[in-house]
């Protein structure tokens, strides 16, 4: 081997011993705030991912919309373009309407029985749907009970939502959910809310309070409920052929290190929506409690949006998630 060959080999030898070379980046988009529990949970994703791979893997992810807003986001999983999300179930649900069973008004009484219905037979068949869509399910973190803020009346009665243009996520279940309480419901990017309610063009919002919070909604509201309308899901979901593409290995190691993320993001974001919501009343929003027979009474105004919900997607998954739910 003459000298020019010799610098040859030894410069493929090298290239090949640089792992970080060899390294196949993927990356993740979201619409989550850097310092959301979901994007925490995205970042200690990404670090078991690298260690459990040896470095042949790597993880890169882009919170608070650098991708592009939720939407963008979706559209860039399922064409390939990203690896993959971490997104509310709601703007899934424009792509997998099935989706919309987990969303049934006023189903869970705690975040117990959420997660209960989401782990089982419910996520599997969810999950079913979305492979058919081009996603694969690696979990579901927690986005939380959701709560309504306005800043014309505080929420004692059903009387109360009357009228009330109050912004919501855009999917058909939620706003049918409104329109039969009597609320005036609106689909709106959350990225346009905050000016919407300072300027008066919205009267409130539904969301978590850890959302209410790092949003600064308190800013420009004034009344918050307990309402619990809906609770709401993150899931984590990446491009089906891209991962069919990895070897079963690393499949497994992205698999065991998300259902880590993911239960550390739901015991955080637990902990965290007790505490947004008292900072929320430090920061002087008037809190109400909405009584139980109210409740029962939102409840019954709602049923039919459930029923309605049966003519448009197979009733099978939304009596599943009712099952389990009052199991």
């Amino acid at each position: 081997m003459n000298l020019k060959n010799t610098c040859i080999a030894a410069i493929i030898t090298a290239c090949a011993a640089a792992s970080p070379l060899l390294a196949e980046t993927l990356r993740i988009g979201g619409n989550f705030p850097a310092d959301h529990s979901s994007s925490q949970a995205i970042g200690r994703f990404a670090a078991s991912v690298a260690e459990a791979t040896g470095g042949d893997l790597d993880i890169a992810s882009f919170p608070a919309m650098q991708l592009g807003g939720a939407k963008e986001n979706v559209d860039q999983v399922r064409t390939g373009v990203i690896f993959g999300t971490w997104i509310g179930t709601a703007y899934l649900s424009r792509t997998v309407p099935e989706l919309e069973a987990v969303s049934l008004p006023f189903a869970y009484p705690d975040r117990e029985t959420a997660f209960r219905v989401i782990d089982g037979k419910v996520g599997t068949l969810l999950a079913e749907e979305l492979a058919e869509q081009g996603f694969v399910a690696l979990g579901w973190m927690e986005l939380g009970s959701r709560n309504v803020t306005n800043s014309t009346r505080p929420i004692e009665s059903v009387k109360d939502f009357g009228g009330l243009k109050i912004r919501l996520q855009p999917n058909e279940t939620h706003l049918a959910t409104f329109r039969a309480i009597g609320a005036s419901p609106v689909s709106m990017g959350i990225s346009e809310v905050y000016s919407a309610l300072q300027q008066g063009v919205l009267d409130g919002q539904e969301n978590p309070y850890s959302i209410i919070k790092s949003r600064q909604f308190e800013e420009v509201q004034t009344y918050l409920s307990d309402s619990n309308h809906f609770f709401d899901y993150i899931a984590l979901v990446v491009n089906k052929r891209k991962f069919d593409r990895l070897s079963e290995e690393h499949q497994a190691a992205l698999r065991e290190a998300a259902a880590e993320a993911v239960a550390w993001q739901r015991a955080q974001a637990a902990a965290e929506d007790t505490a947004a919501r008292q900072k929320l009343v430090e920061a002087g929003m008037t809190f109400t409690a909405i009584p139980e027979e109210v409740r029962g009474e939102l409840r019954s105004l709602t049923a039919p949006v459930i029923e309605e919900l049966k003519s448009r997607i197979d009733p099978a998954i939304i009596d599943a998630v009712l099952e389990e739910a009052n199991s």
